[in-house]
This record gives structure tokens, C-alpha cells and sequence, in this order.
């Protein structure tokens, strides 16, 4: 699955109960060159997690981090401890960008075998985003998410997300 046609490498995610302050601890600690942060609310489909998300990039990877907001987010949410236990950040996944069309795309979902890497989440927003997370805890320890993006979706990220080193 890693190395099917069009793929890359493209991101390293955390989930933690505080972005804000996980966000600072990265800036600080690792160098990180800051974090554009969002949140889903509004785009997120009924039913869908309820995320904080920041993003940054560092020599060509996507970092990400991931806070659970509420309930809705058991996928991201069961690796943080209980409320009262001060700052925690988990590794959650590596992510694997599919370049190029949405046929590409539907390429790549077509020849994942999700009898061995089950797929436990999945959605998209229209002809931009499409992405869905298999389960490879058993064997790697973490999951691995699969996202196509659009080219003004890309464009729009590339131009928000703090890079380091600078580009252009």
C-alpha cells in the first residue's frame, strides 16, 4: 500500500488534548515553525468527529495535530488519557498523499485489500478531499490514512501551512 503508483509519504500525525498547548511545546522543543490551526465544525457531515486541527511542515512532511473535540472522535480520542491528567501527546499515523487525479484516486481505493488493512474510517468533502483511514495497529502500531486532494485544495494549504525550511 505504500508503494502503489502515486504515492508519497506526506505526514506524520499526533492526537492530543490541547493543540494550543501541544502546538507551543513542537515551536519550541522541535523547531516546529508554527501551526495553522482549524477546526471542522461546519464542514464536517453529521455524525462526522469533531476535530482541532493544527498543521505545519518540516523538510517536506506534513506534522499534524489532533484534538478530539468532545464524544464524537473515538478513532482519535481512545489513545488520550482521562480529563485531569495535564498534556498528553500520542502518535496516531502516517499519512500517504495520492498525487494527481481523482481517477488516480479511485485507483488507489480500488486496489487496497481491506481484508488486510480493514478500513475503519472514510469521507471527503465533493470533488476536493477524499480520504479514509485503515487500521494497522496490529502489525505497524499505528493506522495510516490515505488522502487525495484537489489542486486548489493543495494550493490553499501550501500557501497557510508554516513551512520550514522557507520556500520561495
Amino acid at each position: 500500500m505504500f508503494a502503489l503508483p502515486n504515492t508519497q509519504h506526506s505526514q506524520v500525525a499526533y492526537v492530543t488534548n490541547d493543540l494550543d498547548a501541544a502546538a507551543a511545546l513542537l515551536e519550541k522543543q522541535y523547531g516546529v515553525p508554527g501551526f495553522y490551526k482549524f477546526d471542522t465544525t461546519g464542514v464536517a457531515q453529521p455524525g462526522d468527529p469533531q476535530l482541532r486541527i493544527g498543521l505545519a511542515r518540516v523538510g517536506g512532511v506534513e506534522v499534524e495535530l489532533i484534538e478530539p473535540q468532545g464524544s464524537t472522535a473515538n478513532l482519535f480520542s481512545d489513545v488520550l488519557p482521562r480529563s485531569g491528567s495535564g498534556l498528553a501527546i500520542k502518535f496516531h499515523h502516517v499519512a500517504i498523499r495520492i498525487d494527481g487525479s481523482l481517477e488516480n484516486w479511485q485507483r488507489h481505493r480500488a486496489a487496497i485489500d481491506i481484508a488486510r488493512h480493514p478500513i475503519v474510517y472514510q469521507g471527503g468533502l465533493g470533488d476536493m478531499l477524499r480520504y479514509f483511514y485503515t487500521d494497522e495497529r496490529p502489525t505497524l502500531g499505528h493506522y495510516v490514512e490515505h488522502v487525495w486532494m484537489g489542486p486548489d485544495l493543495l494550493a490553499q494549504l501550501a500557501a497557510a501551512i508554516p513551512t520550514y525550511p522557507r520556500q520561495g
